[in-house]
């Protein structure tokens, strides 16, 4: 069984989505990604956990049969990897996020978090409900430092210089998982998603960002359009698979 689409792969890194330069993606109708993060004030999730949960997030997305082949939104995925590959998370709580729920999309749970991903919409054509919520309001803290990553874990390494809000970083974890899915095999992405898409966000060692950005993983480099310098490495996806070829 094979879960690949050849048309949601991006033709070289020559015209990758995330370089800050104009490239032949901008001429295409740009689209977004929305990502909702469901955030009530008594009880707002871990940092860490909605890192994690947002990437695989986009992970669920990807691999639904619904966005790949002639899936029901397949086209509009393959318009929004055509373009820039924009990733938007807003905040929902209570009714908010009860509306966001009735819109198709599917909601991923991590530990204390939720996460529900839509469909791909034009930039400037949302949804009435999902448009009117905030994008602000997204700083959260870990109650305590997460653990170290097991050693077999594939790890969205952030960039220890850059600060970033914690829906910033939502959409730069985001990127790093979809950058590795792209680059994995066939049988690579299978066994990732059978297995629920495992992964860590963690923040690099300043020691070691240097090494992981030159190591061949993927690499994104933000195209800054909010919060960060244009340019900026943000994130690395490190996965066993992508090491060994």
């Amino acid at each position: 069984m094979t879960i690949s689409d050849p048309a949601s792969t991006p033709a070289s890194a020559q015209d990758s989505p995330f370089r800050d330069e104009r490239t032949s993606r901008d001429e295409a109708p740009q689209f977004v990604l929305p990502l909702v993060a469901h955030i009530e004030k008594a009880a707002p999730p871990a940092r860490t956990d909605a890192l994690e949960t947002a990437a695989r997030a986009v992970l669920v997305m990807l691999s639904d049969a619904r966005a790949l082949g002639d899936g029901e939104w397949a086209e509009a995925v393959r318009s929004w990897q055509d373009a820039r590959i924009r990733k938007v998370v807003r905040r929902a709580r209570g009714a908010e996020w009860r509306r966001a729920e009735a819109l198709p999309g599917i909601t991923v749970t991590g530990k204390s978090a939720e996460v529900r991903v839509f469909p791909p919409v034009p930039l400037d054509g949302w949804p009435k409900d999902l448009a009117r919520l905030q994008v602000s309001g997204t700083d959260l803290d870990d109650p305590e430092p997460p653990a170290g990553p097991g050693p077999a874990a594939p790890v969205l390494w952030l960039n220890p210089t850059v600060d970033m809000s914690a829906g910033k970083a939502m959409a730069q974890a985001g990127h790093g998982a979809q950058l590795a899915w792209w680059d994995l095999s066939d049988a690579s992405r299978t066994a990732w998603r059978d297995a629920g898409f495992p992964l860590a966000v963690r923040t690099a060692a300043p020691a070691d960002w240097p090494a992981l950005t030159t190591s061949g993983l993927p690499v994104v480099r933000d195209a800054g359009f909010t919060e960060v310098a244009p340019g900026s490495c943000t994130v690395v996806a490190d996965h066993r698979p992508l090491r060994t070829g």
